[in-house]
C-alpha cells in the first residue's frame, strides 16, 4: 500500500502545488521550486517526499514564517487539478510538515494554519510537535476545539493526542500520565459523529496498552446509563484489552468471574497439516452453572516460530448461556505463508480462553 501511495505522489504533486501557490502569490518562483523538488525525489518514501517538498517550500516561500504560512493556507483553497496524481487530501502533507518544522516559534499562526489544514488533510502528525514543545498551550487550544463545528477539527483533538499513533513518534509524556488526554476524551465521548467517536475509542485503546486499569475503570464509568453510541466506544476501546484477556476489561463488559462451563466434542482436524493448508478447530461450550451467565470465548494458538513459539488470540464469540445450555464454536486457521506471518513445522498447542481463563484443548502438527 505504501508503495502504491508513493507512486501516486509523483512529480505531478510539486507541479500542482506550485500552480496553486502561484495563484495566490504571483512572485512564487514556481519553476525553480519544481526543479528543486525533483532533485533526488525519486528514491524517497511517501513521507520522505513530503518532508522534501516542505524543505523546498521553506527555501522558496518568503523567509517570514507568518507570511509564508498565510500563503500556504490560502493556496490550499485553490481548486485541485487531476494532475495531482489522485492523492486528493495527501496533497497537503508538505504544508503540515512545513508547519511542524518551522512554526513552533509562531504558535498562533501555526494553530490557525492547522485548524484550516486539518479540514483538508489531518494535522494529527504536525500537532504532536506542538504538544511536545508547548504542551499546556496546545492542550488548552485542543480543549477549545472539542466544541468546534468541524468534525475534522474535533477528531484532531482525539487523534493528535493518541500516545501510540501509528507511523508517528510516541507521546511519552502521555504514555506516563494519560490524564490530560482523558480530560479531552471526556468532552468528546458523546460526539455526534462516528468519525470522532472512533478516534476517541482508538485513543483509549492506545492508553489501555500502558494503563489497562485506568481504561477499565473509565469504561465502567462511561457505561453507566450509556447510549448505544457510547457503548460502542467502550467496546471498541477495550478490543486490545479483551484480546489480551485483561480481567478489568472483561469485568467492565460483564464477563467477569470464572466461567462455569465444560468444553466438549473437541475436534482439531487434520491432526497433521501442511504449510499452506489449514486446520479447523471445533468444540462445544456447555454451561454447568445454576444461573444464566455471560461467557467470552476466544481461541489461542501457540504457533511455532523460528525461535520458540508465539501465541495468537482469535476472537470467537460472546455468548449468554442458560443452565445446561450449549453452543458450538468453529474456527478455521490458515497456514498460508504471508509476509506478516510465517509458519514453521512442529507441534502447535491450542487453548480456549473463557472469560480470560485458559484451558488446553489439544495440539496439531505442522509439517
Amino acid at each position: 500500500m505504501a508503495d502504491t501511495l508513493k507512486s501516486q505522489f509523483g512529480p505531478a504533486v510539486p507541479r500542482e502545488l506550485a500552480r496553486m501557490i502561484r495563484a495566490v502569490h504571483a512572485e512564487f518562483p514556481h519553476e525553480d521550486f519544481v526543479r528543486d523538488v525533483l532533485k533526488g525525489y525519486g528514491p524517497l518514501s511517501l513521507t520522505g517526499r513530503g518532508w522534501h517538498i516542505a524543505a523546498a517550500l521553506q527555501r522558496h516561500l518568503p523567509a517570514d514564517y507568518p507570511r509564508a504560512v498565510e500563503i500556504l493556507v490560502a493556496s490550499s483553497t485553490q481548486p485541485r487539478a487531476a494532475a495531482a496524481g489522485g492523492m486528493d487530501s495527501f496533497l497537503y502533507i508538505p504544508h503540515l510538515f512545513f508547519v511542524s518544522k518551522h512554526g513552533l516559534a509562531h504558535f498562533e499562526e501555526s494553530m490557525r494554519a492547522q485548524h484550516a489544514l486539518t479540514q483538508l488533510f489531518t494535522a494529527e502528525f504536525s500537532i504532536r510537535a506542538f504538544l511536545e514543545t508547548h504542551p499546556q498551550r496546545t492542550l488548552a487550544r485542543l480543549r477549545e476545539w472539542t466544541k468546534d463545528p468541524s468534525p475534522h477539527v474535533r477528531r484532531l483533538v482525539s487523534e493528535g493526542t493518541r500516545p501510540r499513533l501509528p507511523w508517528a513518534p510516541r507521546l511519552r509524556a502521555f504514555q506516563q500520565d494519560p490524564a490530560p488526554v482523558i480530560e479531552l476524551l471526556e468532552l468528546l465521548k458523546d460526539d455526534p459523529e462516528l468519525y470522532v467517536r472512533r478516534s476517541v475509542a482508538n485513543n483509549l485503546n492506545d492508553i489501555g496498552k500502558d494503563h489497562p486499569e485506568v481504561v477499565a475503570g473509565l469504561a465502567r464509568r462511561w457505561l453507566r446509563e450509556a447510549t448505544p453510541e457510547r457503548q460502542w466506544i467502550v467496546r471498541h476501546a477495550l478490543r486490545s484489552a479483551i484480546k489480551r484477556a485483561d480481567a478489568g476489561a472483561l469485568r467492565a463488559l460483564g464477563y467477569g468471574g470464572k466461567a462455569s462451563v465444560a468444553i466438549r466434542d473437541v475436534q482439531i482436524a487434520p491432526a497433521k497439516a501442511a504449510i499452506g493448508g489449514d486446520v479447523t478447530i471445533s468444540f462445544t461450550v456447555k454451561s454447568t452453572g445454576a444461573k444464566r451467565q455471560r461467557v467470552m470465548v476466544d481461541l489461542v494458538v501457540h504457533f511455532v516460530k523460528s525461535r520458540g513459539t508465539g501465541a495468537k488470540t482469535f476472537k470467537l464469540k460472546a455468548v449468554e448461556l442458560a443452565p445446561g445450555e450449549s453452543v458450538g464454536v468453529r474456527k478455521k486457521i490458515s497456514l498460508k505463508q504471508h509476509t506478516t506471518r510465517k509458519h514453521y513445522v512442529g507441534k502447535h498447542v491450542v487453548e480456549v480462553l473463557l472469560n480470560g481463563a485458559r484451558r488446553r484443548m489439544g495440539t496439531f502438527l505442522v509439517s
